[in-house]
């Protein structure tokens, strides 16, 4: 297998943050294609279309409802960060929709974070430089020190806890069912992004 340089992955990071958008600009991607009824990605379908469709409702209500704690608040607004958070996705994936809005709550606290958006289909390269397991999952969080360009640390595709429930239940099932991503979108619910909150904070 061919070794990729830091140097490659670095010029990989470089061109995908000159083709990246702002939380905001993403968002506005996202309602657009909504009211085209289409979604990002090569493949336009009905199912994808209609996952961008709940995924548009779920970034908009969490968008306004996610809560952090007042002291995390203060630690993260006075900690010295020089760093771009660049966050891989596409409009249908569920998971994403979750998880995206509360580490946008995160990068608003402190200046030192420029938070960007890119396309998992539009960056395969990138993507494959970040894969979960040999696959491209998504959402993934790239942490990039600014002074270096060096990568810091990277997050997702999931919370932990999620990422426990969805390998306990592979190891016992083998695939996920309906019914079990039903289960998890109700974990997402109850947890209103605070293992999203913690597990970031602890990776600065």
């Amino acid at each position: 297998m061919e070794t990729i340089t830091d140097t490659t992955i670095k010029q990989i990071i470089k061109d995908s943050l000159a083709n990246s958008m702002s939380y905001q600009e993403y968002r506005d991607l996202v309602s657009t294609l909504v009211n085209k009824q289409s979604n990002t990605g090569p493949e336009v379908t009905e199912a994808l279309t209609n996952y961008t469709k709940l995924n548009d409702r779920r970034m908009k209500r969490w968008d306004k409802t996610v809560k952090i704690d007042e002291g995390l608040k203060s630690n993260i607004k006075n900690k010295s960060i020089n760093q771009t958070w660049l966050v891989i996705t596409e409009s249908w994936c569920g998971d994403a929709a979750h998880v995206l809005p509360v580490i946008n709550k995160l990068a608003e606290l402190n200046e030192g974070i420029d938070y960007r958006v890119v396309l998992r289909d539009e960056n395969e390269a990138l993507m494959d430089q970040f894969l979960t397991n040999g696959s491209r999952s998504i959402a993934k969080l790239i942490l990039i020190d600014n002074a270096t360009n060096n990568v810091v640390a990277t997050y997702g595709p999931r919370p932990s806890t999620a990422t426990t429930l969805v390998n306990n239940y592979k190891v016992k099932h083998g695939s996920l069912t309906p019914e079990f991503k039903e289960e998890l979108q109700q974990w997402y619910n109850k947890d209103k992004g605070q293992t999203t909150i913690a597990d970031i904070v602890t990776l600065l």
